[in-house]
């Protein structure tokens, strides 16, 4: 394979900026082309890179979960992403949240202080045929780009609609409505929730069910992600539904009851200020003036103010067991390599995942070498074999979950497994890096 230098990556989202990091800062020569702010995707407000639309948050920071575990693992393989969160973070509990404005700034701050990266706003609407290429265009790639990716797969797309969360004005909270809690803890928590009694749920489930939603336009068939769905999708399987989902009592106490409510709205904060609060697994595709109306209808929220209200985009994917190689090249354009949510995985940590495995193995094709894949027992291995391994007809996006790992080798108790997992994948993946030592990988500068 003949390649020109610098290497290519379109999309400056986390899975291409974790990419270009992992090259630049090993000496190698990268163009990253964002088309930002000249062009925006209909999710995105922020001309920084790295921007975070769904939420602020990056979930579990325990390694006994498996995102906890990815998480560990990025660190470990020098990620940028996990530096940027790991300083910009907000109080959330066990989870790591961060403040997304500090976070892209901190990340656009790092890459362009890169002599050897180039950071070219512009829509890249072809994938030049002369360079080594990495796509992370995200779950929003432009219609000319998608144009031309399906022409070299021949495969086409499938695709699913994501939703995302409202935020708002924390001055617009009934503070005197609402309670500082974090589940089964019993000092002040990390989240403010918003109690219902039953007749209030009740009523709330009744106007949430039947208010009016943004219709969709009906050449396109809706395919949701499970663990992303439109509150009101949930709310509609059953009255008891969402009291199992994003609006679960269970480990929470109002101090002005004494009690478990029967219901619960969490609210986690989106900045270091407190000025802004997101509503915690409320994604949804009610029109604006529905939200306004349904949404202040619970405690506390009665005179919210959103400052995003939530929406529902599409989100495109390629079918990677069809198309894609265990170096995440396409098996049919050596060259061509693809990175993040468009390359079939979903969540911030696990793009990001990805963006470090496309680097590091742009880095090895560019030397005309195939790097060693990452091992399965990984969190991140495990990944690519899913992007691998899946049956075509069957794939889906998946969160990282200990469920898409080779099973233990001996029985372990439910309770011990996440740390049994960890406790393997951490050691392998300490092998594998000291392989990658030994096929010349130099270290991060």
């Amino acid at each position: 394979m003949t390649i020109k230098s610098p290497i290519i990556i379109i999309g400056g989202g986390l899975a291409g900026c974790e990419a270009a990091w992992q090259l630049a800062a090993r000496n190698v020569a990268v163009e990253l082309y964002e088309m930002k702010p000249a062009r925006f995707s209909p999710a995105h407000k922020s001309p920084l890179l790295a921007e975070l639309v769904c939420s602020n948050s990056l979930r579990s920071n325990n390694i006994e979960n498996a995102v906890g575990l990815l998480k560990e693992e990025m660190r470990r393989l020098g990620s940028l992403v996990m530096e940027a969160a790991d300083a910009t973070a907000v109080p959330a509990g066990k989870a790591l949240a961060v403040d997304r404005d500090k976070f892209s700034a901190y990340i656009e701050k790092k890459l362009s202080s890169r002599e050897n990266l180039r950071i070219i706003r512009h829509e890249l609407k072809n994938i030049p045929d002369d360079r080594l290429v990495i796509v992370a265009t995200g779950p929003l790639t432009s219609d000319a780009l998608a144009q031309i990716i399906s022409g070299m797969t021949g495969s086409g797309y499938l695709y699913f609609y994501d939703a995302i969360s409202p935020i708002i004005d924390g001055a617009s909270i009934n503070d005197a409505k609402v309670f500082r809690a974090s589940r089964y803890q019993s000092e002040a928590g990390d989240y403010l929730n918003c109690p219902m009694d039953e007749s209030e749920y009740r009523e709330f489930w009744k106007a949430l069910t039947e208010a009016k939603e943004v219709p969709l336009k009906t050449f396109e068939e809706i395919k949701c992600f499970e663990g992303c769905l439109p509150v009101e999708t949930i709310a509609k399987r059953g009255v008891q539904t969402l009291l199992f989902g994003p609006m679960k009592p269970v480990g929470l106490k109002d101090p002005q009851s004494g009690r478990q409510p029967f219901a619960v709205v969490q609210l986690r904060q989106e900045d270091l200020n407190q000025s802004y609060f997101n509503m915690v697994g409320f994604q949804t595709k009610l029109t604006w003036p529905e939200q306004q109306r349904v949404f202040r209808m619970i405690p506390g929220l009665e005179r919210a103010e959103f400052t995003r209200y939530g929406s529902m985009h599409r989100n495109t994917f390629i079918n990677a067991p069809r198309i894609l190689k265990k170096t995440l090249q396409l098996k049919s354009f050596d060259r061509v390599l693809f990175a993040g949510q468009i390359a079939g995985v979903e969540g911030y940590v696990e793009s990001s995942s990805l963006g470090i495995i496309a680097g590091l193995n742009a880095l090895f094709l560019s030397r005309g070498a195939i790097m060693t894949e990452p091992p399965e027992t990984t969190a991140v291995g495990a990944l690519v074999r899913h992007l691998t391994d899946t049956k075509p007809d069957r794939f889906q996006p998946m969160n990282v979950n200990f469920g898409l790992f080779p099973t233990l080798e001996k029985r372990i108790h439910k309770r011990f497994r996440g740390e049994k997992y960890a406790e393997r994948a951490l050691n392998d993946l300490s092998l594998w890096q000291q392989t990658l030592v030994n096929d010349g990988v130099p270290k991060i500068e």
